[in-house]
Formats: structure tokens, C-alpha cells, sequence
């Protein structure tokens, strides 16, 4: 395992299911001797990335807070979208929760997001978590804008899977939107339109998520309405100038 690699392979152990690792216990996770995992842990400590904790025991460390700042400051989806999210949130005068997500790795992951009107939804989505590929509407009006050997690769290894999809997402491409129902949590609602922009190599979606039981045809077009000319003039801030 290439020394890069292993950085982010001993990162990704930490989550809120066990935030506190030892040397012994990281060694054995990644299969890497404990010498070469003293080695790593101790330039990461260094860089601020992890932080010693009790016993022995690491947790990660404060230079993910200043590469966070670093990164909403010259992302330019982050930085152009945080304010439109705002912007839907104020129109949408109803209980929801307005996502921007971005296509990352063989994932979706949410980059902002904002409660509309006090909402109190439960979704999954959140800022920061990683989200699967082929269920709900914001990861699958993401895909939808993808080229075909673009697409290949992100789905890989969903075989099947892929080829069930394809008739769905031409259709979301030519409608140039996806809703789906229940596919991510149950009982709620996603309305989702492209933010795409070739030119920055930004794939995108901006998300309107609600209960389907507050929901009928007259609000459901509301919201779509809402969050169409919301994404396309986010497409149009990220191109270069």
C-alpha cells in the first residue's frame, strides 16, 4: 500500500461508530505492520490531522476544521451554492431541506445544506456523508447528465445494476429532472434538478427533500419550479470567467 493510500485508508477508520483508535488496533484493521503504522500515525499527528486522545489512543485532529474553511472558501460549487440554497430555502416557504450535492468517487456527497421554514426532517443526507449512487433523486439527476463511458466508469461495479438504470436516467436526462419517493428514507420525498458544468468539471445536483405526506401535485410543481431556474443559474455562476 502506497504511502498516500494509507494515510486516507487509517482517516477513514474514524467515525462516529469508533472515534478513538490505538496503533495495535489500526495495524489490524489496515493489515500493515504496527512499526509501519507508528511511522504514519506519527507524521499525521504532526500535520494536526490526528490528535493523541487517553491510553494510547488517536482521534482526529483540528487540520480537517482548517482545510474545511479552506475548502468552502475556493470550491466554487460551495461558494456559489451555499447562497442559492439560502435563496431556495427563503422561497420554498415550506417544511423542507434543500441539499447540494456533488459526485464523489463511486458516491454522492453532500456539500451544503439548509432546513427550510424550520423543518425538522430526518434524511440521510447530510453534509459530508457519503450517499449511494443508485437510489434517490438527487444522486440519480447526477448521473443522468454523465456520457455513457463517463457513467461506465463511475458503475463499475454495479454490473446490472447499470444496465437497469439506463432507461431510467435517459428519462430523467430528457425531462431534465428526477423526483423520486421513498427510495433513501421512507416517507420522504426528493425533488432534484442538474447543476452541471463541464467546463469547471463540476457534476451537481441541488435537492429539495420533504415529507411525502405534506406534499400534493400543487406543491410538489411548486417546489420543482422553485429549485429548476435555482440550479440553472448555479450552472451558469461556476462557469470560468
Amino acid at each position: 500500500m502506497a504511502g498516500l493510500d494509507r494515510f486516507v485508508e487509517i482517516l477513514r477508520l474514524f467515525d462516529e461508530r469508533k472515534t478513538d483508535w490505538t496503533i495495535l488496533e489500526i495495524a489490524e484493521a489496515v493489515a500493515v505492520p504496527a512499526s509501519t503504522i507508528y511511522r504514519t500515525v506519527r507524521e499525521l499527528v504532526g500535520q494536526g490531522f490526528l490528535d493523541p486522545s487517553i491510553e494510547a489512543h488517536y482521534r482526529l485532529g483540528v487540520a480537517f476544521i482548517e482545510f474545511d474553511r479552506r475548502l468552502r472558501l475556493s470550491d466554487p460549487l460551495i461558494r456559489e451554492g451555499e447562497p442559492i440554497v439560502r435563496d431556495v430555502m427563503a422561497i420554498a416557504q415550506f417544511p423542507c431541506i434543500v441539499v447540494l450535492a456533488r459526485l464523489y468517487r463511486d458516491q454522492v456527497i453532500c456539500v451544503a445544506d439548509g432546513r427550510a421554514n424550520g423543518s425538522a426532517i430526518e434524511t440521510s443526507y447530510e453534509r459530508g456523508r457519503p450517499m449511494p449512487l443508485l437510489r434517490g433523486a438527487t444522486s440519480k439527476v447526477i448521473l443522468a447528465q454523465l456520457s455513457r463511458t463517463r457513467l461506465g466508469m463511475v458503475l463499475k461495479s454495479e454490473g446490472e445494476a447499470l444496465v437497469a438504470a439506463s432507461t431510467d436516467l435517459t428519462d430523467i436526462r430528457k425531462r431534465g429532472y428526477a423526483i423520486t419517493r421513498g427510495e433513501v428514507d421512507k416517507g420522504l420525498v426528493g425533488i432534484a434538478a442538474p447543476v452541471f458544468c463541464r467546463a469547471a468539471a463540476i457534476n451537481a445536483s441541488m435537492s429539495i427533500i420533504a415529507r411525502a405526506e405534506d406534499l400534493d401535485e400543487t406543491v410538489e410543481r411548486r417546489l420543482l419550479m422553485t429549485l429548476l431556474p435555482a440550479a440553472a443559474i448555479l450552472s451558469t455562476k461556476l462557469l470560468p470567467t
